[in-house]
Parts: C-alpha cells; sequence; structure tokens
C-alpha cells in the first residue's frame, strides 16, 4: 500500500487565531466600510487576503537574519544575494527593491512615457496602475480561454500571439517600449504560461525589435506547471526550467514577496548595462543605495535562501498540492471556480456565483464581504473594483471575469484549515440566490482605488 503525502516540513512556532462571532463581523466590516483590507488582522480567522508576505520562513532563512550585513554600501548579504538571482535567472545585473511595485515604479520610470502600450497578460493591479499612472495603456492579450473559468487549457496564462502582433502592426514600434509576460498571471487566475508561449512572444518581439520582460512574482510555480504539463519538461529540474524561460527575456521585476518566501522585498534583474544605469538613478531617488535598495541586509540574506528553497520540488509539490486540494474540495461541492487551479490561490467564479446580483453592484465584493461574515475567511475581489476606471470617460471598467481569490499563503495554513474555506464556501453557495443587492461607492481613490474605496450595502 503507498503510503499518504505529507507536507515535507514541521512546525516550530505558532501563531494564536482569534475566533470571532457573526455579529462581531457584520459589526467589523460596516465599521471598515465594507473594505476588506481595512480590517485589523486580528478581526479575520483566515486569511486569505494575499501571498504576497504573508507565508512562513524557514529555519534556514531565520538563521540568514542573524546573518545579515548591514552595511550601506557593498554589505555581504546584497553580493550573496545578487549571486543568487544571477544563478537563477542567468541575467547579469541585479536591482535590489524593498517590495515588487517598487521594482516597477524604477524599471517603468526608466522605460515607459505618456503615450506609450505595454502589451501583455491581464497585467496586474499595480503594474497597470504604475503604467496608467504614466499616462500610457497596458493592452491585455490574454488568450480567449483565460475568461471562461469552465474550459480546461493547461496554460490560460499564454499571449495570444495574433492579438501581440495586431498591437504591434496597429502602431508603431515607438510607442511600445516592452512586451510584458506575468508568470503565472494572477489576474487570469494564477494561471501559468508555457514554454512554448515564452518562446513564440521571444521570437515576435525579436522580428519586431521589442524587448521583452517579465513580471515573476511566481516564476518557481510557473516553471513547476510547466514541468507537469507539458510535454518534454517532465524530467527537467525546476531550476533548468527557470534558466531556459528566463533566457528568452531582457529583464523581470520581482515582488519577492512570493515566490521568495519573505515578508518583504523585491528586486529588477537585467541583460543591459545601459537600462541598468538608467534604473539605478531612479533606485538611488527612490529605493536606496545600489546594494540595498530599500532592503535590510538580513532581509536580503533571508530572500536568497527563500529563492533557492522556491525552486525545490518537494517544497513546490506541497505548495501546489495544499491549493489544489481546496478547489477539487470546492468542485465536488458543485462551487464554480476557475480551473484548471493556479498555483497561488483558488479563484470563485462571481458571475455564476452570484448572478442574482447586478454587476454594477459590484458582485465579487459582494460575495468575498458574505464569506468574511459567515466565516471569517478574508478574500479579495478581482473584479470591477479592481479594474478602476476608464482614464478616459471615468465609468467603472468592466472586467470579463468577477472573481474572489482566495490567495494561500506559503507554509502557513494546515489542511484542516484548507477543510473549514471548503465547507464554509459551501455554505454560502447555498444560501446564494438569497443574495440580491450589493454595494455602491461612497469614496474612492483616482487611482488603484480597491486598497482604500469605502463602500455603502444596498438596502
Amino acid at each position: 500500500m503507498e503510503l499518504p503525502y505529507i507536507e515535507p516540513y514541521k512546525t516550530k512556532m505558532v501563531e494564536s487565531i482569534n475566533r470571532s462571532t457573526v455579529e462581531q463581523r457584520k459589526a467589523w466590516i460596516e465599521e471598515a466600510g465594507y473594505n476588506l483590507f481595512k480590517l485589523s488582522s486580528d478581526q479575520v480567522m483566515i486569511d486569505l487576503l494575499t501571498d504576497s508576505g504573508t507565508g512562513a520562513m524557514s529555519d534556514k532563512q531565520w538563521a540568514e537574519i542573524m546573518l545579515g550585513d548591514e552595511s550601506y554600501a557593498g554589505s555581504s548579504s546584497f553580493i550573496k544575494l545578487a549571486s543568487t538571482v544571477k544563478q537563477l535567472t542567468g541575467f547579469e545585473y541585479f536591482i535590489p527593491t524593498h517590495q515588487g511595485r517598487a521594482a516597477e515604479n524604477v524599471l517603468f520610470s526608466a522605460l515607459v512615457k505618456e503615450g506609450d502600450l505595454i502589451p501583455g497578460n491581464s497585467h496586474f493591479d499595480t503594474t497597470k496602475g504604475h503604467i496608467e499612472f504614466r499616462k500610457a495603456t497596458a493592452v491585455d492579450c490574454t488568450i480567449d480561454e483565460a475568461f471562461d473559468t469552465s474550459v480546461y487549457h493547461p496554460f490560460k496564462g499564454n499571449l495570444d500571439i495574433q492579438k501581440l502582433e495586431h498591437t504591434i502592426r496597429s502602431n508603431t514600434k515607438k510607442k511600445i517600449p516592452f512586451v510584458l509576460i506575468t508568470v503565472t498571471c494572477n489576474s487570469s487566475g494564477g494561471q501559468p504560461v508555457s514554454m512554448q508561449n515564452i518562446r513564440d512572444v521571444h521570437a515576435v518581439c525579436k522580428q519586431y525589435q521589442i524587448p521583452l520582460y517579465f513580471d515573476s512574482a511566481r516564476f518557481a510555480e510557473n516553471a513547476y506547471f510547466i514541468k507537469l504539463r507539458e510535454k518534454g519538461y517532465e524530467h527537467k529540474s525546476i531550476i533548468e526550467i527557470v534558466r531556459e524561460m528566463f533566457s528568452y527575456g531582457d529583464g523581470m521585476t520581482m515582488s519577492a514577496k512570493k515566490d521568495g518566501i519573505v515578508n518583504m522585498g523585491g528586486f529588477i534583474a537585467l541583460k543591459s548595462l545601459e537600462i541598468y544605469r538608467e534604473c539605478i538613478t531612479y533606485n538611488i531617488m527612490y529605493e536606496g543605495f545600489v546594494t540595498y535598495g530599500g532592503m535590510s541586509g538580513r532581509d536580503m540574506g533571508a530572500l536568497a535562501q527563500g529563492l533557492n528553497e522556491a525552486v525545490t520540488l518537494d517544497y513546490l509539490e506541497s505548495r501546489i498540492n495544499q491549493v489544489h486540494y481546496l478547489g477539487q474540495r470546492l468542485v465536488e461541492f458543485g462551487v464554480p471556480v476557475q480551473q484548471p487551479f493556479g498555483g497561488h490561490a483558488i479563484y470563485l467564479d462571481a458571475d455564476k456565483f452570484v448572478p442574482t446580483i447586478p454587476k454594477g453592484e459590484y458582485r465579487a465584493q459582494a460575495l468575498a464581504i458574505e464569506l468574511y461574515t459567515v466565516a471569517g475567511i478574508r478574500g479579495v475581489e478581482i473584479g470591477t473594483i479592481l479594474a478602476d476606471r476608464d482614464p478616459a470617460t471615468r465609468e467603472d471598467r468592466y472586467p470579463k471575469l468577477e472573481l474572489v481569490r482566495l490567495a494561500i499563503p506559503r507554509r502557513t495554513y494546515t489542511q484542516a484549515h484548507m477543510e473549514y474555506v471548503a465547507v464554509a464556501i459551501k455554505k454560502v453557495y447555498e444560501t446564494r440566490n438569497e443574495a440580491k443587492k450589493g454595494y455602491y461607492i461612497k469614496w474612492e481613490a483616482p487611482i488603484m482605488r480597491h486598497f482604500t474605496v469605502e463602500l455603502e450595502k444596498l438596502s
């Protein structure tokens, strides 16, 4: 008889969960303006708002905390991290930043100007925000299959090559400073991009002499899916797959709070010395000197170790299997979710879950609030509120998918926690036909409104 699977780690420290009642949560979410970001952590029982910086570090990472070299310039921790990034990615030039959006800010300050177009696969909120803040436009070239949650496609993060070529041919090359591939593609459901698609995009970029960059927050998970699903890669190591992925690019940004398995950190890695020199000026202005860039030495050491752990097969199998366990339980309960399951999260299809709530009343947000109220589970809306308003018309932009993302922190929750989440969602799903009204916006910021938006419940 085959032995059951076990996680490749054991618990050394625990953190208490504050249990609460439905009545308490109703009061708390109302006080928070029905914005799940504004809840305090002790008001949440299972926190699936994000997998960014919320994972558990290993004993070896904590050891690196004690080894941190806090020298302002040229610290040994920087050298350790720079060497690790170069070994994993193959990129020659490395710039640390305090997190992923800071890396975007620095790189886009050097490359993006007003009127530019940035083609890619469903740019995430901060990426689109940095582009639109510079009065440029993010052009979504994701394959159509990504927007039907019931369709099985092994690589729903892929770019549609025809859409990409049409965007390039319809505009002058000078208006497109680079093409961006996000691995895995968060906004389409944590979906991976195939190696063949990366090669195809690279070929198009080479033909039109346009640089190719990666948003690499979950690069290791993407490599695991390539190994799992793409013919010819089943016997390749994760590191071999990662190196090939990045060999087709000119550079990358990284929110290391995801596949770096740290609480804070990010970086830019580049092939070009010229672009590196442009970026370091902005990095010094916004982040710090080029050998710390907003990160302490101890955090750089922990990140170097975390990157090495993130590309091990044992870790990735455990990580993906936990996410898939939750997804499979929800499918068994008949709950509509994005399939196949992504690498870091399960995405509830709010259009199918609560179609009784009008789209203009933010049905995905309404679903996320109900899940919190019923069970103390905090997810996040990936829908109309996150899509923001059109910069020209100031009207709501309605995305093709209205999703609630349940992002699983790395090495943090147990199988019992996943079972609790699944049963709670089943309970909400069984009462879905009672949901008739959603919410309206009382106040919002002019850009990236979802972080601070204030809502009111429609009676």
